[in-house]
């Protein structure tokens, strides 16, 4: 099988509300689409979503680097050959994570439907049978994100994830209030989205939050702070979650050399895609770190290629998938059994691609053959 072309559409995706973190406020998410054709026919889809705070790449850029740098350089090249593609892609341009993730998810895409086998098959067969689906409250005051943990809880959500990161004491008010108004037996999650910045300020809002019963606190300080990282889980019994902080391999090493985390957020867009996914997976295994696999908001192509790899994972135990759910309009068809996520056995992503959604959405597009 040779690739033949690959088309990419810059789009941008209408989210319900606008999503709030620490350091930016989205009202719509823009992403990077690709479909790849091959000579026998079979198309593949992949995703990049960008985010120049976390792997420092923009929209325009992931467009522009995979137009001009890894897409002809990929024409003839064979799609299933996954570890020397990536070292092509590796050795036409350094980083660029999410551009190799579209990629890289594409190709994983046309190896399942040559195979006639879910991807999750092909990266060590299916362990989970499903995933309960986490609720993510963006910022806003306490009264408001109290309102919408109960709206949730009442539609049969059993664990939220507070997004915070302004100041520590109108942080800890936000928490406060959702645990006040939920109750004990909901789980609760906080991503700093290093908005705490350092170590110092972190330790300071432990002392309130060690009461409050969270599952983990997530990223809190800057992500190349891993030091802030391994002194602040010396200081606390909540455990640590390192998201910005873990793109590469080299990054899982030192995490592990410095016991700077208690669980880890991989994200196919930080990584660059399935394959060096899977392989943060296996070191963190090998050092008894549990795994959750993250999301930059993204539609039904990169959230599905994301599920693939935690349900075939035993030591991934999280998931936060949940870019589908926030859409007005998505390009695919994931589907959720709410407050669950059950994958099916179709081949590839297992997903079927609007072609008509895609082009609505479409900004800008371009085809390399």
């Amino acid at each position: 099988m040779r690739i033949t072309a690959i088309h990419i559409y810059a789009i941008r995706l209408p989210l319900r509300v606008p999503f709030v973190v620490s350091y930016h406020s989205y009202n719509d998410m823009p992403s990077i689409i690709v479909k790849i054709e091959t000579d026998e026919g079979l198309v593949g889809y992949g995703e990049g979503v960008a985010d120049e705070h976390v792997t420092g790449e923009t929209w325009e850029g992931t467009f522009a680097i995979l137009k001009h740098t890894l897409a002809p350089r990929l024409i003839g090249t064979n799609p299933l050959h996954i570890e020397a593609l990536h070292e092509r892609m590796d050795g036409a341009i350094y980083g660029a994570p999410t551009a190799k993730a579209a990629i890289d998810i594409a190709c994983f895409d046309l190896m399942g439907k040559k195979l006639g086998q879910p991807i999750y098959q092909l990266i060590g067969g299916r362990f989970h049978d499903a995933f309960p689906i986490t609720h993510v409250l963006s910022i806003g005051n306490p009264n408001e994100m109290a309102e919408e943990a109960m709206s949730v809880i009442t539609e049969g959500y059993r664990s939220l994830k507070m997004k915070v990161g302004t100041h520590i004491n109108e942080d800890i008010a936000r928490i406060q209030a959702i645990r006040e108004r939920v109750g004990d037996d909901i789980s609760i999650r906080v991503d700093v989205n290093q908005g705490w910045k350092n170590s110092a300020t972190t330790v300071k809002a432990l002392h309130a939050l060690e009461i409050l019963g969270i599952d983990w606190l997530e990223q809190p300080v800057i992500a190349d702070d891993i030091d802030a990282m391994a002194y602040i889980r010396t200081k606390t019994n909540i455990p640590l979650m390192i998201d910005e902080g873990l793109k590469n391999m080299r990054d899982m090493r030192e995490i592990i050399q410095k016991r700077a985390a208690d669980k880890v957020n991989i994200k196919l867009m930080k990584c660059g895609g399935i394959y060096p996914a899977v392989k943060l997976v296996h070191q963190a295994e090998l050092a008894g770190i549990e795994c959750q696999i993250g999301s930059m908001v993204e539609s039904s192509i990169a959230s599905a290629a994301g599920f693939h790899v935690a349900f075939a994972k035993k030591i991934i135990t999280s998931v936060e998938l949940t870019g589908p759910l926030k859409f007005t309009k998505d390009v695919g068809n994931l589907r959720y059994e709410l407050p669950y996520i059950r994958l099916t056995d179709k081949p590839g992503l297992g997903i079927d691609v609007n072609e008509q959604t895609l082009l609505e959405l479409t900004a800008f597009s371009d085809v390399i053959r």
